[in-house]
């Protein structure tokens, strides 16, 4: 078998070595990448229904409960997008693997 250094690129590790590094740590299984794709879909859907809600329901909420909507509509569509790009850099990384 010819060495990781040879053949130009870096080896995932297996067994209990992937607990050794914390990036490693987040990739135990393949189907972190199939959890974050879930994840960023249900959050971008959770994202929609409250843009939605926030839009319809603003002659009825008080200033300050407006404006709270408004930040849970900002702050879930940030997670939304943390989500698609951790999935995407998982799809890459379970792709070269």
């Amino acid at each position: 078998m010819a060495p990781a250094a040879v053949s130009g690129g870096s080896t995932l590790p297996s067994g209990f070595s992937v607990f050794s590094t914390f990036p490693d740590l987040l990739f135990v299984l393949e189907f972190d990448a199939a959890y974050h794709c879930i994840a960023a879909l249900f959050y971008l859907s959770a994202s929609v229904l409250e843009a939605l809600a926030t839009i319809f329901l603003q002659d009825g909420f008080t200033f300050k409960h407006y404006h709270e909507n408004i930040s849970a509509v900002v702050f879930s569509y940030v997670a939304t997008l943390l989500y698609v790009v951790h999935a995407v850099f998982s799809l890459i990384r379970w792709k070269s693997s």
